[in-house]
């Protein structure tokens, strides 16, 4: 049933054919004929457009003016929030109140380094942030202190990825427009990402990342664990490897491990193929941005021949514009989509490590409590043995009267 799952409002008139109820009411049954499943509650949410994406007032379908809602409907409030208040379906994703944007790219030049930030603008309703809107400026590296955070935060969950802080020596350069600009939109999504996600979106750090000035993130980044208690955390994962398989890994993970490998493997393969194609394009491409030209002046000075040159260059033309497109389409759709895919293989790789190390760590426990258990028992039992041995003795020095 269309209806079920959703939370009753108050009772609707059912409109009658001629009530203005406008195209969807003429196209289907009024709610008692038989064989409907629509109520009028289903009818009348039907006119509302509950789409997170948008603003709490742009409720109402874009055929549909607010003078025919009214007039479906004399009972149904006119204010859009009652409405969303009056007819909240269970079965609809809860509206958006967390907006991030990472834009304005900013070079700044010290005397020990270069670097960039970016502007990240949040606009919020959520009552544990102090305002509604903030403006803070943040660089690569605190992009990545909140990965990292995040991660130990939450071990077993994937993390959306980050580009890479180093880059291809030769394929672009660092401080290079399009660089920069292809950074911002992978560190936009970053944020967008979490935000989105049901559990790290809450998390503490983010929200510090997110409100904090400069010096305010600074002084929090130095409040993070010790060197000892990172040194323990390698320690502990370079003993779990050392152990090697979990013992008790149940089947699914098992699974999920051999079908990441050859997953990773396979995706890795493609991106490497991928990069070459592109590579092999631009250097097509730059050779026939040359020979073009070439051709087009050769024509001037052999008039014989002269339209078969020039036909040359237009067809080198042709052909230079077509590959120009090919690699913009790999470079905008293909390259970056499969490359999200290496770096999500990782992420996933990783998270099972971890997964590994803590079942590793709980198996352990495990056995020493076993140990533990088995130690005491034969205490006991040793214990009672002793016992039942002196007993006889005892009876013999204070026999009964």
């Amino acid at each position: 049933m269309e209806g079920e799952g959703r939370v009753p409002g108050p009772p609707l008139p059912t409109p009658s054919p001629g009530g203005g109820g406008g195209a969807g009411a003429d196209a289907d049954p009024p709610a008692g004929a038989p064989g409907s499943t629509r109520g009028p509650l289903l009818a009348a949410a039907e006119v509302l457009s509950l789409d997170d994406e948008e603003d709490d007032l742009e409720v109402f379908s874009k055929g549909t003016s607010l003078g025919e809602v009214n007039s479906f409907s004399p009972s149904m409030p006119i204010s859009p929030s009652s409405m969303i208040n009056q007819y909240k379906f269970e079965d609809e994703p809860e509206l958006k109140d967390l907006f991030i944007t990472v834009d304005d790219p900013e070079s700044h030049i010290t005397a020990i380094e270069t670097f960039i930030t970016y502007r990240v603008v949040t606009k919020t309703s959520r009552g544990e942030f102090d305002s509604s809107e903030y403006e803070v400026r943040r660089r690569y590296q605190d992009f990545l202190w909140l990965k990292s955070k995040l991660e130990e935060a939450h071990p077993t969950l994937i993390i959306p990825p980050l580009p890479e802080k180093f880059i291809m020596k030769g394929m672009v350069e660092r401080f290079n427009d399009e660089f920069i600009e292809t950074r911002r939109k992978a560190l936009h999504k970053f944020l967008n990402r979490i935000a989105d996600h049901p559990t790290l979106t809450f998390n503490e750090d983010f929200k510090i990342f997110l409100t904090a000035q400069a010096w305010e993130l600074s002084s929090h980044k130095k409040q993070g664990p010790g060197l000892l208690s990172r040194m323990g955390q390698t320690v502990r994962a370079v003993a779990s490897s050392v152990r090697g398989g979990v013992k008790n890994r149940p089947e699914m993970f098992t699974e999920m491990n051999d079908y990441m490998e050859t997953f990773s493997q396979k995706i890795n393969v493609l991106d490497k193929i991928a990069h070459r194609i592109y590579k092999e394009e631009r250097e097509y491409f730059n050779e026939m941005k040359e020979y073009g030209p070439i051709h087009t002046l050769w024509s001037a000075s052999e008039e014989d021949i002269a339209d078969s040159l020039k036909g040359v260059a237009s067809c080198i033309d042709k052909c230079c514009k077509a590959t120009e497109k090919r690699m913009a389409g790999l470079s905008e759709n293909l390259l970056p989509i499969l490359h999200e895919y290496v770096l999500y293989s990782e992420i996933l790789t990783g998270v099972l490590k971890r997964r590994d190390q803590i079942q590793g760590e709980l198996d352990s426990k495990i056995d020493a409590l076993a140990n533990k258990k088995t130690e005491k028992d034969l205490t006991v039992l040793l214990s009672w043995r002793l016992m039942a041995a002196a007993l006889p003795a005892l009876a013999l020095e204070h026999p009964p009267p």
